[in-house]
């Protein structure tokens, strides 16, 4: 053997060794989500509220200390997910991984999950099918269709009656469209049109024209937080939807704490379902939204990726305890099934059966509190599951 050749696989051989052993001394959590392009608001607010939970509880669990390694995708990317994923379990042999802001990255990532036995923690992805793909995914944060069931009860009782429903053309969307819908028609509401939106053109103009054309009482509207919701709304006043009597109402994603001060006034009364606000009334919540100010003065408010990855970070300190800090993929994901949890929106439970969120989901109407605007909440629907789409 070449001399070049032996120091290399020495080289390679101690690289390794150094990973591993580093890897016995520490809980490494890879993180996984948009830290960069537009969507990269999605990564920070999820390292930040994992940041605030080991602000309070502490850098170390069991013994050993807490590592996340952040890994970006920059957006929608299936592809780069699924080899970041692969990465950080291969390489950096990691214990948990976690965040995955988009259905198609998790669902890229869930096999890689399954074939290493490790616990892969959902931050964000909301499609239903998710935790279907693999045994070793778990979810704390919420899927689609659990807060747009909700959004039809409550229209049907505040007497909606016609509705045009508008979501982004992918898993999510169409699971908000079906659940929305299927409440809705079967509570006597009528959908007189369904529109999808390409996810990747967030120029929403001529949409938006056509649900005014079809003259509803209402919008149901269900687009990826961020630019396309923005789009929404500007679209929603420049060709007078509300001056013609049209209500907007939709999950939490269109008022989502991010974006909430690039629409301004035009939000102000808008009705959402969902799982999380910042201005929800609890001493934990309050923690949590003072923790995340100072963890991340940069980032605004936290919004529900925020808590979703304090919520995560809960659930992966307490299976490192039950375990002593010695991390069994098949032992974690049978301390996650059936775990609850104190979070900053409520009480939650990762069900037992499905491995998925069960919360309560709460219609909030966007109004001004201390002169900014806020989400607040004056209704709720307590244990909700996913409808099972």
């Amino acid at each position: 053997m070449k001399t070049s050749l032996r120091l290399a696989v020495i080289t390679a051989a101690l690289a390794t060794f150094g990973a591993d052993a580093h890897a016995q001394e520490t809980i490494r959590i890879g993180l996984v989500a948009p830290f960069s392009g537009p969507y990269a608001d999605y990564g920070k607010q999820m390292e930040a509220g994992m940041k605030v939970y080991m602000r309070q509880h502490g850098d170390s669990v069991a013994g050993k200390k807490v590592e996340i390694l952040v890994r970006d995708t920059s957006g929608a990317n299936p592809e780069v997910a699924k080899r970041l994923t692969q990465e950080l379990v291969a390489r950096d042999k990691v214990d948990f991984l976690a965040g995955y802001g988009f259905t198609p990255d998790a669902l890229a990532a869930a096999p890689v999950a399954q074939q290493s036995r490790t616990p892969l923690v959902i931050l964000n992805a909301a499609g239903s099918v998710i935790p279907s793909k693999s045994n070793y995914v778990t979810r704390v944060s919420m899927t689609i269709a659990q807060n747009s069931a909700p959004m039809a009860s409550w229209a049907l009782k505040n007497g909606i009656r016609k509705v045009v429903t508008l979501v982004a053309d992918f898993n999510p969307g169409i699971d908000a469209e079906k659940a929305f819908k299927s409440t809705f028609v079967a509570g006597g509401g009528q959908v007189v049109e369904t529109i999808r939106v390409p996810l990747r053109s967030p120029e929403l103009g001529p949409y938006v024209q056509r649900l005014k054309d079809a003259r509803p009482d209402a919008v149901f509207l269900w687009v990826p937080s961020g630019e396309h919701t923005i789009s929404f709304m500007k679209h929603y006043r420049e060709r007078g939807l509300a001056a013609a009597g049209i209500k907007i109402i939709a999950t939490g994603d269109l008022t989502d704490e991010q974006v909430l001060p690039a629409m301004g006034d035009a939000a102000l009364g808008v009705i959402t379902t969902f799982h999380y606000s910042a201005a929800h009334d609890s001493a934990l919540n309050k923690a949590f939204v003072k923790g995340f100010t100072e963890v991340a003065p940069q980032s605004g408010m936290p919004n529900f990726m925020g808590a979703a990855a304090y919520d995560g970070m809960a659930a992966i300190y307490s299976v490192a305890k039950s375990l002593n800090g010695k991390i069994d993929g098949e032992k974690a994901m049978g301390l996650l099934k059936g775990m609850k949890l104190d979070s900053p929106r409520g009480p939650i439970t990762i069900d037992a059966a499905t491995r998925d969120i069960v919360q309560t989901v709460y219609v909030r109407k966007v109004e001004k509190v201390n002169g900014k605007l806020a989400n607040v909440e004056f209704d709720k629907f307590p244990n909700v599951k996913d409808p099972g789409l």
